[in-house]
Formats: structure tokens, C-alpha cells, sequence
């Protein structure tokens, strides 16, 4: 069912990610002027491998949540349950993340996140490759404020 998007919903981040190699997986390394923006960034560096971003149009938006209890698994969770929203009916490949809560303060890790995007169709969005699992293995995140230094490195099992 497609909804109705402000345009500044519709309006695109720019890329802040990129891929490096890594023995049968691929590392995505992403980073923002805040932590939550290198996340997002993360989890759109994600979808991008998996179809060309620039054929997906955003047509429907969905809400996921994800918990930790650290950066690590926050990061691990957030991007699990953005596969599993891919790999779920009806297939939502997403082009723009907007997270609407980041906490890590105590022990409490929490996201929220705004996923804009539309159903993922075979003629229409080119196949890449298949994200089968997101892994902790060499998991980086790399958080200093003072330096305004913000990144993620985290490896995807294809």
C-alpha cells in the first residue's frame, strides 16, 4: 500500500559508506557527523548491497525497534532486524533510514527507526548480493565526539 511522503521524507542522505573487502564477506565501513548518523549510514550501506539504491523508490515506510546492551549489539540488533524487515513480506528494501530515538546512555541501547522505501520486485531493482547474516567479527565502532569522529566497520555474511 503506498503512502503519502513529505518531500523532505523523500529527500535522500548523502552516501557516507563504503565497501571493503574481506575473505568470503564484505566489511561495511560508514560513518556521519553523530554515531546515529554513521548507524544510518551502516544500515543503508546494507540494503545498497543488496540492489542499486538509486531504483528504489520510497513508497511505504515502516517502524522498527532494536535493544542492547552496548554499541556492539545495538549496532548487531538494528541491522538484524533491518534484514529480517527485507526478508519478510512483502520485502521492504529501503533507500532512506531516519533513526527517531538513539539511547545509549546506562545501560540502556535503544533505536528506533523510520524506514522509507517499497517492496523489493525482480525487473525493477537489480539483484546484488544476498545478505544471509550480520556477525560481531571485527566489529569496530569507533565513537569520539571531541574529534568529531564517527564510524562503524561491521562484516556481513553473504
Amino acid at each position: 500500500m503506498e503512502q503519502n511522503f513529505t518531500p523532505e521524507e523523500l529527500a535522500l542522505p548523502p552516501c557516507k559508506y563504503e565497501y571493503l573487502d574481506h575473505t568470503a564477506d564484505v566489511q561495511l565501513h560508514a560513518w556521519g557527523s553523530s554515531l546515529k548518523e554513521a548507524y544510518e549510514q551502516c544500515g543503508i550501506a546494507m540494503f545498497g548491497y543488496m540492489t542499486e539504491l538509486h531504483s528504489v523508490d520510497i513508497k511505504q515506510s515502516a517502524d522498527i525497534e532494536a535493544t542492547g546492551h552496548d554499541l556492539e549489539s545495538l549496532m548487531f540488533h538494528f541491522l538484524d532486524e533491518l534484514l529480517f524487515l527485507f526478508s519478510c513480506e512483502p520485502f521492504l528494501i529501503c533507500s532512506k533510514l531516519v533513526i527517531t530515538e538513539f539511547l545509549t546512555e546506562g545501560e540502556e541501547y535503544r533505536i528506533k527507526c523510520k524506514c522509507y522505501g517499497e517492496e523489493f520486485t525482480l525487473g525493477k531493482h537489480p539483484q546484488g548480493t544476498e545478505v544471509k547474516a550480520i556477525t560481531y567479527s571485527a566489529m569496530q565502532i569507533i565513537n569520539e565526539p571531541d574529534k568529531n569522529n564517527f564510524q562503524v566497520f561491521v562484516i556481513i555474511d553473504i
